[in-house]
């Protein structure tokens, strides 16, 4: 299940990334249909086909078939979109002069050393050896 939903929501992440929708999904057997009017009533091809609705033709045909206008809006993939992105840099032109940094000595101690007392210590036990 889970994989299932992973799947689809990566599937839906890449149609929108590509500018798809689910309307124009739906809406894929109208651009079928429109494209077997057009096969049967002016021979075109699937390639011509999408050439007059979606590619360099476009306004020719739109300017000869206003009677199709409402056929051609029901045909999907017909949105406008702009994407668009900024980058700015701005530059501070301010000049602050290198300061050297101030390495004052530290007077406070952060540890506390005790001699180790033992009464073998005192006794003199643990001492060097002695020149005679």
């Amino acid at each position: 299940m889970v994989k299932l939903f992973s799947i689809s929501f990566s599937f839906l992440i890449l149609l929108q990334s590509i500018g798809l929708s689910f309307a124009d999904i739906a809406r894929i057997d109208e651009l079928v249909e429109h494209a077997q009017y057009h096969n049967e009533q002016f021979g075109d091809n699937i390639a011509v086909f999408l050439a007059k609705h979606y590619g360099e033709l476009k306004a020719e045909h739109h300017k000869e078939h206003h009677e199709e206008k409402e056929d051609h809006e029901q045909l999907p993939f017909q949105h406008q979109t702009n994407v668009s992105s900024m980058a700015s840099f701005v530059l501070n032109c301010a000049k602050n002069e290198f300061k050297t940094p101030d390495f004052s000595e530290s007077r406070t101690h952060n540890f506390f050393y005790q001699e180790p007392s033992s009464s073998l210590h005192l006794k003199g036990l643990f001492q060097p050896p002695r020149q005679s």
